[in-house]
């Protein structure tokens, strides 16, 4: 079967490798879409913490089931999935207090193990979610949705609060839609103005910052002064990351839904007179997904203006460089098998 590696960074390799052998518990899938997120273009850029090379990358993925061990576990073939990446112990203090998402020996495919850039994967069934009824590209994208999801959830939004996302990739705009469904008022903070303009029209945004200018004075502004009681930052770019303690409002919570390969500083005394909540939001549980597949059942998010990108998997190597350039305006790219 065709598999896609990344040899190191800045460089894809083709290969024909032996197809997965089916084993107890697992189903071997057909990988039919590929959504490309800001892990794997780091990993083709060279900055990205956890990992190491060769590896195959993706784990924003759409399949149909090609076969299931002889237990079944209710799938069978032909069964189109998502997979949950995520690949937990299902033992350590994580695990066991349902928070699958931080498990302490987390191997997240396409990070820690081999993806789903090829043909072919064997996955435990533990993580397959039937998905039929959705497009294939709906399939897709579930992943980067339950990201944004279970951020939302980790903050406990509550109807009428004023929310701050900074950083409109997908997977910002994804903590805005969910924000927005949560009933959250929500302000869009980037330094792109189209980018912003499509936080409006797709998220539902109520403003929107640029964030070439002074944040906090016009958070100040549009809030009447109280601050937004929440911001979730969703840049993975330290000097964001920093200058975000400076945006929630007293007693409010910043939500760090990024990730950078460095530490951070930040003032303590500001940090301590504001008495803020300071969490992380790593990846997301099967209750984010189900809620995911729920709101996209519903017909609440267009897909189509979301992915803006799509190339063949033969095709993707010559492309993939260009979609790290913002002036292409990709959103979400894609690969098709």
């Amino acid at each position: 079967m065709k598999t896609l590696i990344c040899e190191q960074p800045g460089q894809w390799e083709m290969k024909d490798s032996e197809p997965p052998v089916l084993t107890q518990g697992h189903a071997i899938v057909n990988i039919q879409r590929v959504g490309i997120c800001g892990t794997d273009l780091h990993a083709f850029q060279g900055n990205q913490p956890f990992f190491q090379y060769p590896r195959i990358l993706g784990h924003e993925l759409a399949g149909v089931i090609e076969e299931v061990d002889g237990q079944n576990h209710g799938f069978q073939a032909g069964d189109q999935v998502t997979i949950i990446p995520y690949l937990h112990c299902g033992s350590c203090i994580a695990c066991r207090n349902g928070k699958t998402n931080c498990c302490t020996d987390m191997k997240v495919m396409g990070v820690h193990v081999d993806g789903g850039m090829r043909e072919k994967v064997s996955v435990p069934v533990t993580h397959l979610i039937n998905t039929q009824g959705l497009t294939l590209e709906q399939t897709a994208v579930i992943e980067p949705l339950a990201i944004g999801a279970h951020a939302v959830r980790r903050a406990q939004l509550t109807p009428g609060e004023c929310v701050a996302v900074v950083g409109a990739g997908p997977i910002g705009l994804g903590v805005m839609a969910f924000a927005k469904q949560a009933g959250a008022s929500v302000i869009a903070v980037d330094i792109n103005d189209e980018r912003l303009a499509f936080c409006k029209e797709w998220a539902g945004a109520s403003h929107t910052v640029n964030a070439r200018s002074s944040v906090q004075e016009q958070l100040k502004e549009i809030t009447n002064g109280d601050m937004p009681s929440v911001v979730f930052d969703a840049t993975g770019n330290a000097g964001a990351m920093e200058a975000s303690f400076l945006y929630p409002a007293h007693g409010g919570t910043l939500v760090f839904v990024g990730l950078v390969n460095r530490e951070l500083t930040f003032n303590d005394p500001e940090f301590h007179k504001r008495e803020l909540s300071l969490l992380a939001s790593r990846n997301a549980t099967l209750a984010d997904f189900e809620h995911v597949i729920e709101v996209v059942r519903q017909g609440n998010l267009d897909f189509g203006r979301y992915i803006t990108h799509q190339v063949s998997f033969v095709d993707m190597p010559e492309q993939f460089s260009r979609w790290t350039d913002p002036a292409n305006g990709v959103i979400k790219a894609m690969i098709t098998l």
